[in-house]
């Protein structure tokens, strides 16, 4: 089943462009000397280098888990120096976006079905949490942690994230924490925790 997305969605995710892209000298992407990047050992390129098509037919497949479908300089390399690009969320019921964060963007999130919950802790461990409804935006200060999740065990919800860079330097936590080689004991002294319980929670961890 297609995603319905109504006029005034479609107004709001023009205006995440608009403000992203007026914003592109404040991101951490270098400045380019030419109006666009081409690809290497190419003197000319045509619309097609402009146009990305992965995510045709992302709304029709069956989710078991959250799922981000993204654009950035990885996936679409003409982003190179536009200090913008963008990703596609879809929620299945009850399902969570661990906590994460962009080291080198800001996020602009706009939901366009559903509800959801959101939230992320600034540096002095304050956590400000909202619950959006279709047609809301949020927006995640770059480099701090945050999170969505629908609470809603009966409908999924979409959302769109507009993120201040080509390339945003996603860190996912429970991933770069329990699955990066730091050791079981240094862990679990961390978390005031035992080793037998970080096992369990790695083990967790890759099946999720």
């Amino acid at each position: 089943m297609t995603t319905n997305i109504t006029k005034s969605s479609l107004f709001l995710l023009i205006s995440i462009f608009t403000i992203v892209i007026s914003t592109t000298t404040l991101a951490s992407d270098p400045d380019i000397l030419s109006d666009f990047t081409s690809p290497e050992n190419q003197s000319s390129v045509d619309a097609n280098y402009f146009t990305y098509t992965a995510m045709r037919g992302i709304f029709q497949k069956p989710l078991d888990k959250c799922t981000t479908t993204k654009a950035t300089k990885a996936e679409f390399p003409v982003l190179n120096g536009q200090g913008v690009s963008l990703a596609v969320l879809q929620f299945p019921p009850g399902s969570v976006n661990p906590p994460h964060y962009h080291s080198r963007a800001t996020g602009l999130f706009l939901l366009l079905e559903g509800v959801l919950e959101v939230g992320f802790v600034d540096t002095k461990d304050v956590l400000y949490t909202q619950r959006l409804k279709a047609g809301d935006i949020f927006v995640f200060p770059k480099g701090l942690q945050h999170y969505q999740y629908n609470f809603d065990h009966k409908r999924k919800a979409v959302g769109v994230a507009a993120l201040g860079g080509a390339s945003p330097g996603t860190v996912t936590l429970p991933s770069s924490i329990f699955s990066s080689g730091i050791s079981d004991l240094v862990l679990a002294k961390s978390f005031k925790t035992d080793v037998k319980t970080i096992k369990k929670i790695k083990i967790a961890s890759k099946q999720s």
